[in-house]
């Protein structure tokens, strides 16, 4: 059951927070915390707003004590130092333990109790959890699946280059915008499972109160039940590498009847992307495919014009691997040939394993690509059929 308010008193508090905040500071949460749609985010703007208020009144009264005790026994009025050296025996114990019992009344029972009753609800995935989604964070983008659904995606950021680079005025969504939404349905609890292929990042949706790392190696976990239609934004909060700033978070939270049109639509376009490596594909097909998918997948490291940035990105124009032999004669994988490092990546190195998150389709249509553009014109191509052969 969802507790619209945890503790009578939370009203208060939150209350007092929105009269403070201006209408405009509201809607772009620049001063205060975005509108929460989940219960843990509920909770954490609660939790918050005591905690403001319990630190606010300390430290006025505490500070209004010292700016009195300075004010009324400063020397220019004429006061005398007193000589004593403070308090002995029993009166002494009495100026040490009232305090420390003050202060342990706020921090366990006004602060701690709350704060209790909030990490435990955070940390508690498993319970009535209606489906679940795993993210898998990758140099620079998400993959998401749908382990119910059979669903599984690559969610990039869709901001044009154009206006990162200053060419084109910014949009609304300026970097906060991606090619493949999360879509989750409104009123069901998602236990979402978080890892990553390479680096620490960090799965952030401000308005969910959900921030968790995804750690290469291990599953980590966390949980959302979003009570608002909407559509959420957010980000890797981890420093994780050149293009961390481009790895934005977009959710599409949508009623239950809706989510299941869109499950439907998803697997269609999955089995379409999967009849597509039984076709042969011409060299035009697989070029302009070939250019969206560099451009959504590898222009990030390897540059629009794939003039790369070495050492850590070498260029692909007049590389030996990209004008090298695609396959053995046999149609076999060749080892460190451009086929193989696009699909099995090199170890110790930012260049990923494609094959795990790429189509068969978009593998062809990347490679064949690749050797004919950047003034590389090796004049062949590689078939969807036998990248899915290779597999």
């Amino acid at each position: 059951m969802t507790r619209l308010n945890p503790r009578p008193h939370g009203r208060f508090f939150a209350g007092l927070s929105l009269l403070l905040a201006t209408g405009a500071a509201r809607a772009d949460y620049t001063w205060n915390f975005p509108t929460p749609v989940t219960p843990i985010a509920r909770d954490t703007l609660n939790i918050h707003n005591e905690f403001m208020v319990i630190i606010t009144v300390l430290f006025v009264v505490v500070f209004s004590i010292m700016v009195y005790s300075m004010v009324k026994h400063r020397k220019s009025s004429g006061v005398e130092p007193a000589t004593f050296t403070g308090p002995t025996g029993a009166f002494q114990w009495f100026w040490v333990l009232v305090p420390f019992a003050i202060l342990l009344f706020i921090d366990f029972v006004l602060m701690g109790i709350p704060a209790f009753h909030a990490v435990i609800e955070m940390e508690d995935t498993r319970t009535k959890a209606d489906m679940v989604l795993k993210v898998t964070g990758l140099q620079w983008k998400w993959q998401y699946e749908y382990p119910d659904s059979g669903i599984k995606f690559i969610s990039t950021m869709s901001t044009p280059r154009e206006q990162i680079e200053g060419k084109e005025a910014k949009g609304e969504n300026y970097l906060l915008e991606v090619d493949n939404e999360v879509v989750l349905p409104v009123g069901k609890k998602v236990r979402v499972l978080l890892t990553s292929t390479d680096v620490i990042h960090t799965w952030w949706v401000p308005q969910f109160g959900v921030k968790r790392d995804a750690i290469p190696g291990f599953l980590r976990e966390t949980w959302v039940r979003i009570e608002e239609p909407g559509v959420y934004r957010g980000q890797c909060a981890e420093l994780c590498g050149k293009d961390h700033g481009f790895m934005p978070v977009v959710v599409r939270a949508v009623p239950e009847a809706e989510y299941a049109a869109w499950v439907d639509k998803k697997k269609t376009e999955m089995a379409a992307a999967a009849a597509g490596s039984d076709r042969a594909w011409t060299k035009d097909e697989l070029m302009a495919a070939g250019k969206a998918g560099y451009e959504k997948n590898c222009a990030a490291c390897h540059q629009a014009e794939g003039q790369g940035l070495p050492p850590a990105f070498p260029a692909l124009a007049g590389s030996k691997i990209v004008t090298g032999p695609l396959l053995s004669p046999e149609g076999k994988l060749i080892p460190d040939s451009h086929v193989d490092r696009v699909f099995n990546g090199k170890a110790g190195t930012a260049m990923q394993a494609f094959k795990a998150t790429l189509s068969d389709a978009d593998l062809a249509a990347i490679i064949t690509y690749e050797r004919n553009a950047f003034g590389n014109n090796k004049g062949d191509m590689i078939q969807p059929a036998q990248i899915k052969a290779l597999r």
